[in-house]
């Protein structure tokens, strides 16, 4: 039998390394998407390293063309599909720039909407499928300076509740997970330096998206929040 297979939007070292990572201990084939092929090679050994293949298309996610191009191969495939792809822009609002805030809402949400519209109408033929949208807290409370960023997560979680309630009843699982903290990968440590408090482990967040994969449909998970045990909230 031909293994599950996991499409990854925005992947990279950190968060999406280690997702593609325990999926494919798990058992699953692994597709990464990315406009970069950075990182592409130390995620396919450890895809390798538990049997699955990996494939690793470069592709810019805002662009409906490439991506409907990029994933047409392999849409009818695709089990369980992970939008992790998204822009962080800190920025007064008065500095912010309409092409930087459109841009935060093309990453994080139109990307989300393009690779969706691929995956979707397959599993909804099979009534079986998983989505996960990664969101922050900026998609529950936009604070100042996030103005792109927290509307673009905002429209994220909307995306994902009325994708939840439109095609959850045909058997497709949609969840939105929120991650409250900053995670502990190299992209954290170039932004805002080495910290004394406690980031979250992006392999502890690997772990809980495939949790959501197994639930049964008696038992879905919307909505899960994560966050550091030191995390105030």
């Amino acid at each position: 039998m031909a293994r599950p297979l996991l499409l990854v939007t925005g992947i990279a070292e950190g968060l999406g390394a280690e997702i593609a990572t325990a999926f494919a201990q798990a058992g699953h084939d692994v597709i990464g998407l990315s406009r970069s092929d950075r990182s592409s090679t130390s995620i396919r050994q450890s895809v390798e390293r538990y049997a699955g293949h990996y494939t690793h298309l470069a592709c810019d996610l805002t662009q409906a063309g490439d991506v409907a191009a990029a994933l047409a191969p392999y849409g009818a495939r695709i089990d369980v599909l992970i939008h992790n792809a998204h822009l962080l822009l800190i920025k007064p609002f008065g500095q912010t720039t309409a092409v930087e805030f459109e841009h935060a809402w093309r990453a994080a949400c139109l990307g989300a909407m393009l690779s969706a519209q691929v995956v979707i109408p397959h599993m909804a033929e099979r009534q079986k499928g998983t989505i996960i949208f990664t969101g922050a807290t900026a998609g529950i409370r936009g604070a100042a300076n996030f103005s792109a960023f927290a509307s673009a997560k905002f429209a994220l979680r909307g995306l994902a509740q009325s994708l939840a309630r439109e095609f959850g009843p045909g058997g497709v699982h949609v969840a939105h997970l929120v991650l409250d903290g900053l995670i502990e990968e190299v992209q954290t440590e170039r932004r805002f330096g080495a910290s004394p408090s406690v980031r979250m482990s992006p392999k502890a967040i690997a772990q809980a998206c495939l949790d959501l994969t197994t639930q049964h449909p008696s038992a879905w998970t919307h909505e899960m929040d994560l966050r550091p045990f030191s995390e105030r909230f």
